[in-house]
């Protein structure tokens, strides 16, 4: 994409993932042309630009798992795969003429609203500043890497990285290769790097549930047929959502029995009795985020693959020492660790009125009026924010976006510099949301996995606990006294 150097705009949109885009498409439908996608990258995605591993494919099929006004009807299979999504990304952005909006490799520092101008300062590692009447932060969960509190990471002599941020340029082939953290990532990786490398071992803390995915390939006859009846693709995406919608609350326990039972059966086809228990999750489906896969579980019946669960004492020049006094030694280490998930816009500085400081706002964990917007800071919006992680990222990001749109509708309707919402209505708002949560079991259950969901604080801060129907009920109700606002001048 070819860089604007506009430096003042009516809205500025930080990252150019599947928020910043739906955004900004949105923006275009809506006629208004006044915007600009700033991202640290040197390409659009997010962290479908940044997860280049092996295997990388999404968990939500794709027939649900694209917008809703950009249907494609020829997804090559059930579950798309990372450079698939990242192409459906890039055919959205040129349609809809993003290019001239757009500046990558632009990094945000910091933003400070300006009481006296009513606009927001947005400060880029560059020594940039850009101004803005409305800011959207695109950020999502998945921005700052997670890196173990391992002595010794960086004595290693071979190779090493993190799986969000894969090093295609070391060859695997024929080495002894040493995972650390398996979750959400290593489970795709793993099976992609095992018939290749001479020895995988991978490093498990706890056990977890991993269910089946059926995700074969569709046919070249099956693909015709989705290119000649697209009410067939809305018919599959109407029923995804369906089961989705269900699903995502944790509430239908014979469903999660089910889904209990078919992991059990999935992991029941390792061999090794040892193996296989050590396997076995302890807690219930859910606690910790759920996993999908149906080429996890058969890695450990080939001769090269381990699994290891003694704890780590340090790295070492030559690979991993465990607590059983045992040296494993490796050519290379990918630490599969994931993300700070609970920081959201707190990974960059952020002042609002009065100077007042987020970190300080967000100080018992990160929280926001919808997940949305935060009081104390103006004009301020975020998509995938706080509590607003449940069922399909992208359709709770398009009914963000139309809230969003709402609310610069109404700034330029009233004539208002500003709309802020009011801190009685936020509070109120999160002392729900977090009864909501505590009604839900799983997310009760000690499991190892409190860290994705909770701050330091303890506060649960990334999923909604209700439905899908039920975020489109909250944000599409009227709500124009929850906000504080002043007009223009």
């Amino acid at each position: 994409m070819s860089q604007s150097h506009t430096r003042s705009h009516r809205l500025l949109i930080i990252g150019a993932g599947g928020g910043g885009l739906c955004m900004a498409m949105q923006l275009k439908r809506a006629g208004i042309d006044d915007f600009l996608i700033v991202d640290k990258a040197a390409g659009l995605g997010g962290t479908w630009w940044h997860n280049t591993y092996p295997g990388a494919e999404c968990d939500v099929q794709s027939h649900l798992y694209s917008f809703s006004f950009e249907p494609k009807n020829d997804w090559s299979r059930p579950y798309a795969g990372q450079q698939e999504i990242l192409g459906y990304f890039q055919d959205c952005a040129d349609k809809y003429g993003l290019a001239a909006h757009t500046r990558f490799n632009t990094a945000v520092k910091a933003l400070r609203w300006d009481d006296a101008a009513s606009l927001w300062q947005v400060e880029t590692e560059q020594g940039e500043t850009l101004q803005a009447q409305v800011v959207v932060s695109a950020l999502g969960m998945f921005n700052n890497l997670v890196w173990p509190k391992i002595p010794g990471i960086a004595d290693f002599k071979g190779n090493y990285f993190h799986s969000a941020r894969w090093d295609h340029a070391v060859d695997l082939n024929d080495q002894r290769v040493g995972v650390i953290g398996v979750a959400a990532s290593a489970i795709q990786f793993a099976p992609a790097i095992a018939p290749k490398v001479r020895q995988l071992s991978l490093f498990q803390r706890t056990a977890n549930w991993v269910v089946p995915k059926a995700n074969e390939p569709y046919s070249a006859a099956q693909l015709d047929f989705y290119r000649a009846h697209p009410e067939e693709v809305k018919k599959s995406r109407d029923e995804t959502y369906r089961v989705w919608n269900s699903l995502c609350t944790f509430q239908d326990k014979a469903v999660l029995a089910d889904i209990e039972r078919a992991g059990l059966e999935r992991l029941a086809e390792v061999r090794d009795e040892q193996t296989r228990r050590k396997l076995t999750p302890n807690h219930p489906f859910g606690c910790r985020r759920p996993l999908f896969s149906d080429v996890y579980y058969p890695i450990f019946n080939r001769d090269n693959v381990s699994l290891v669960t003694d704890g780590i004492e340090r790295v070492t020049p030559k690979g991993i020492l465990t607590r059983d006094g045992v040296e494993h030694e490796f050519d290379t280490i990918v630490y599969s660790t994931g993300f700070e998930t609970t920081t959201y816009l707190n990974a960059l500085e952020v002042s609002g009125r009065h100077g007042a400081s987020l970190r300080d706002a967000w100080r018992d964990g990160a929280q926001a009026y919808l997940g949305i917007t935060t009081a104390g800071f103006p004009n301020l919006f975020m998509l995938y924010g706080p509590n607003t992680n449940q069922g399909c990222i992208l359709f709770m990001i398009e009914q963000q976006v139309q809230y969003i749109l709402r609310q610069l509708g109404r700034l330029e309707r009233e004539g208002l510099a500003w709309l802020d919402v009011r801190p009685e209505v936020m509070a109120e708002y999160n002392d729900e949301l977090q009864k909501e949560v505590s009604r839900v079991d799983v997310w009760q259950a000690a499991c190892g996995g409190e860290f994705y969901y909770r701050s330091a604080s303890g506060r649960f801060v990334t999923n909604f606990p209700g439905t899908m129907d039920d975020f489109v009920a909250r944000t599409q109700a009227p709500d124009a006294p929850a906000y504080e606002v002043a007009r223009r001048a």
